[in-house]
Parts: C-alpha cells; structure tokens; sequence
C-alpha cells in the first residue's frame, strides 16, 4: 500500500459537500455561511450593513465634548447679555436726565416721575430705594450738576453711571444688591463698566 499507484488520484478522492455557494479559488468544495462571510471580510469586500458599538461610542463622545465646549459659551454669552440690558437702561436713563437737564440747566428736575414721562420704556425709583431689574433704575438727582442711577443685571451685578456736568460721565458696579441704589452710584468713578 506504500506504492504510488495505490494512492487516490484528486478525482477519485470525494470532497465533502457543505451548503453555501461554490468558492471562487478553483476548489469545488462548498462552503458555511460563516465562513464565506469571514473569507468576505479577509478580501475586503462589503460588509454587512449597521453600526458597530465602537462607532456608536465615538459619535456619544464627539457629541458630549461639543456640549462640553457650547454650554459654558452659551452661559457666558448669556451674562454677558444680561449685563448689557442694564447697561444700556442706564444710558438711556442718563439721556433722558440729559434731556430734563437741557430743559432746566438742573438734574435737580430729574425725578423719577419726571424721568418716565420722558422715558417710558423703564420704570424709575428715588434715591435711596434699590434697583431689583434691568429695566428698574434708581436715580439721584439730589445735585444740580450731577445726576446718578443705578440698574441691577439678572445676573446678579448691579451697574452704575454718573454724570458730572463739569466732570463727565464716569462708570462703576458692585455685587452688592443693597448698593445698588442711585445714592451708590454718586461714587461711580471709573472710565469705563468692567
């Protein structure tokens, strides 16, 4: 049985038969679905629709340092704004103190009565009574050549302006809801709101 001729020759010999479709390597063995796949992926050839777990983890993580970075811009940005409305109601009350002044050559006429009939759109307090909004100012007007008025942010700063007739327009603020008071403001003395 050592002999060659003894030997089965390729054709005699049977292969086994396995469902799935032919293999293309000139083999004519069959092969499982599982292994066909495997052969698919090891020359690269399509795979199989959907998203692999470790795709999906990348995008959550791509997805969570965006919302890292835009929160804390988004709040920032949002203060910010808040800090502008009530720096901006101060200048629009300054203007219109401006505007009782230029009538009367007094801030002493820029009482807070005085003050919502030529400024509507903000509501006015006395000297000594804090601002507890944007759009609420107190004003002093105790000096005929200095007006005062104070505006409380939502954010929690309070802002003041002053104007000295002789002097200019100087600026100031404080986290101090009590101070926020037309009073306080009289000792703004900045260049500019920080």
């Amino acid at each position: 049985m050592n002999s060659a001729a003894e030997l089965p020759l390729k054709s005699d010999f049977s292969w086994p038969i396995y469902r799935g479709e032919n293999r293309t390597d000139g083999f004519e063995k069959e092969e499982t679905h599982v292994l066909q796949l495997m052969r698919r992926r090891l020359q690269g050839e399509q795979r199989e629709g959907g998203f692999t777990l470790i795709e999906l983890m990348v995008v959550v993580l791509i997805i969570a340092i965006l919302i890292a970075i835009a929160i804390p811009t988004f709040l920032g940005a949002r203060q910010r704004a808040q800090n502008r409305a009530a720096q901006s109601s101060l200048r629009n009350a300054l203007t219109a103190a401006k505007t009782i002044y230029t009538d009367s050559q007094t801030y002493v006429s820029a009482t807070a009565v005085a003050m919502e009939s030529v400024e509507p759109s903000l509501s006015y307090v006395a000297t000594g009574t804090a601002s507890t909004s944007q759009n609420e100012v107190s004003v002093n007007n105790s000096a005929a050549g200095v007006f005062a008025a104070a505006a409380m942010s939502a954010s929690g700063t309070c802002y003041w302006i002053k104007e000295d007739v002789s002097a200019g327009t100087t600026y100031g603020s404080t986290t101090t809801a009590a101070n926020c008071t037309g009073t306080a403001a009289a000792g703004a003395a900045a260049q500019a709101w920080t």
